[in-house]
């Protein structure tokens, strides 16, 4: 199978999730995580999420049946967005470009969206009471599933000895930190705002880090 580059995979994941103009829940579902970023599950309102989305109560309502279900749809649209990436690759991927690409996209999104991932800390923080379910079951299952096509990597020679589950944690941990302790990282790096120079220079060491890490050599990249 030919080798689809890093920035294909990541384009070919923002063609798949863009969602269908004109979509009430995708609407409903992008005020509603502007709602409980805001307030968190207790604090959050239905009411507010129509007038956030400009649409009567009812409306709300009659695609999602209670809080709980919207908070729920919103957690795992976020959580689906994020591992997008790395559902397009399989055996015959490249594991450099796959796990560059997954590192690049997870990276972005903590640039552009960081409410999105501090809501789902919050939620884990908490020991997950809404979504421990969704955690053992679909999550579970996904994790297990990539991990599969990372001990086959292993088998076939094409990447080094590493833990696949803990790799995949790794990815998550360390783009996720950009977002929920943003104000931390740039304080630190002496930096205004995650913008996209700072993107570039962090992707670049993570990509570097841990792809050497898994026995991989970075591309190069043009100075």
């Amino acid at each position: 199978m030919k080798s689809i580059s890093a920035s294909r995979i990541i384009h070919m994941v923002n063609e798949a999730h863009r969602q269908p103009p004109g979509s009430i829940k995708a609407h409903i579902l992008v005020a509603a995580k502007a709602e409980f970023a805001q307030y968190g599950f207790e604090g959050a309102r239905m009411q507010r999420v129509a007038d956030r989305a400009a649409l009567p109560k009812p409306n709300i309502h009659y695609h999602f049946k209670s809080k709980q279900q919207l908070y729920l749809a919103v957690l795992e649209r976020i959580i689906e967005s994020w591992n997008l990436a790395f559902d397009q690759v399989s055996q015959e991927s490249d594991p450099a470009e796959a796990l560059e690409a997954f590192i690049r996209q997870k990276l972005k999104q903590a640039q552009q969206d960081p409410a999105a991932s501090r809501l789902f800390a919050n939620e884990m923080i908490q020991g997950a009471p809404n979504l421990k379910h969704y955690l053992n079951t679909s999550m579970r299952s996904w994790v297990q599933d990539r991990a599969l096509v990372i001990k086959q990597w292993m088998l076939a020679g094409t990447i080094g000895d590493v833990d696949p589950e803990r790799l995949i944690f790794l990815i998550w941990s360390a783009t996720q930190h950009y977002a929920d302790f943003q104000v931390q990282a740039l304080s630190l790096l002496n930096r205004a705002e995650f913008d996209d120079p700072v993107l570039t220079e962090t992707a670049d060491f993570l990509v570097t880090f841990i792809l050497r890490g898994c026995g991989l050599s970075p591309r190069d990249r043009p100075s």
